[in-house]
């Protein structure tokens, strides 16, 4: 139970917040929305379609992967661990899931040369989830945070390196800006140090979560239905955080009626949600980009720590968020940066020629 406490710290800390930080953090919290609203509007005067939805199911993602802890904090008081809460996680949100595809009529149907692909995703999907749990139990959690927010960085390189597709130098100045921002956002004072094996398996983490994208991006499975693939994959979730909890301390039953509430919306809003719209801008946007949007998920978890569970909000937290919007502002307008410069360089080039 002692690890199960110090991952929980990780989730929330309760802090007193001066007045001046409470105003902060909601002048924040509102204008927020509409600072992406307005990139929204620039971007559907400059970039297709696709960009656009692929950059609004980019921000969903993170947005509502954000909500966890809204939905975990209250089960964890009721003294659940997370094996169970994981377990549980997955298991209603393959029920839920499932009960969209039949109202949709959606066909369950997949081939057998899928199968391998499933199981691959779901090993990545849970091994993430695993090793940045793990995890804490060798760091500061905003340490861990912040080494698990590389993921934009091994999405990158393992594209060039298994595909041969290289990013631009925006995209690389947006992942700098979003990994700097995350740890403004993330570490504090008494946290800045780390265990070497916390290190190596928050990375591991980090790589799980960077090897799912781009699976997802570059398989067969691309251009599956998003309802279909997270689907198969919450099933493979489900049995290996089954065989997990029952390795350890076993499953435990649900507290209360209200238990099963928070676990129903953890498992419709930030998983069956989240991953189906993380599906959706990969299909759209690519991997990278859609890996770098996820750097809000840390910002909505400020903000709702803030203005719901009373948490201190910092300076140093705003300077993160900042940079963090500044970087999914450079991802999202990165065909236009690219394109404003080139005509630049094109008006440039016959005066000193």
């Amino acid at each position: 139970m002692e690890k199960d406490k110090s991952s929980s710290d990780f989730i929330w800390r309760k802090r007193q917040k001066p007045d001046n930080e409470v105003s902060a953090a909601s002048f924040l919290f509102r204008n927020v929305g509409q600072i992406v609203y307005l990139c929204g509007v620039f971007i559907v005067k400059s970039e297709n379609m696709n960009s656009l939805k692929g950059f609004f199911y980019g921000i969903a993602t993170s947005v509502t992967f954000g909500l966890i802890p809204l939905f975990t904090l209250p089960l964890m008081q009721k003294g659940m661990v997370f094996d169970s809460i994981l377990f549980y996680r997955f298991l209603f949100a393959t029920f839920a899931l499932g009960a969209m595809m039949k109202i949709k009529k959606e066909s369950f149907r997949i081939e057998g040369r899928d199968i391998p692909m499933f199981l691959l995703l779901g090993l990545l999907y849970t091994g993430s989830a695993m090793f940045l749990f793990w995890g804490y139990g060798f760091m500061g959690a905003g340490v861990a945070t912040t080494l698990h927010f590389t993921y934009p960085v091994f999405v990158t390189l393992l594209m060039l390196v298994l595909f041969r597709e290289k990013a631009s130098w925006v995209t690389w100045v947006a992942i700098l800006l979003a990994i700097y921002g995350v740890s403004e956002l993330s570490l504090k004072g008494d946290e800045l140090s780390a265990d070497a094996t916390g290190v190596v398996i928050v990375l591991l983490s980090a790589v799980c979560y960077a090897g799912y994208i781009v699976a997802v991006n570059k398989s067969r499975l691309r251009d599956m239905s998003g309802r279909k693939l997270a689907f198969y994959v919450f099933i493979v979730s489900t049995v290996l955080f089954a065989i997990k909890a029952l390795t350890n301390q076993g499953i435990q039953p649900v507290p209360d009626a209200v238990s099963i509430g928070n676990l129903f919306l953890l498992a419709v809003v930030p998983t069956v949600i989240s991953n189906i719209t993380l599906v959706l801008a990969v299909q759209n946007i690519g991997g990278t980009m859609t890996s770098v949007l996820g750097a809000m998920e840390p910002v909505t978890a400020v903000c709702i720590g803030a203005l719901i569970f009373g948490e201190e909000f910092t300076m140093q937290e705003g300077w993160g968020i900042f940079l963090i919007l500044v970087a999914v502002t450079l991802i999202v307008l990165t065909r236009t940066i690219q394109k404003s410069l080139s005509a630049v360089v094109r008006k440039i080039r016959p005066r000193h020629a």
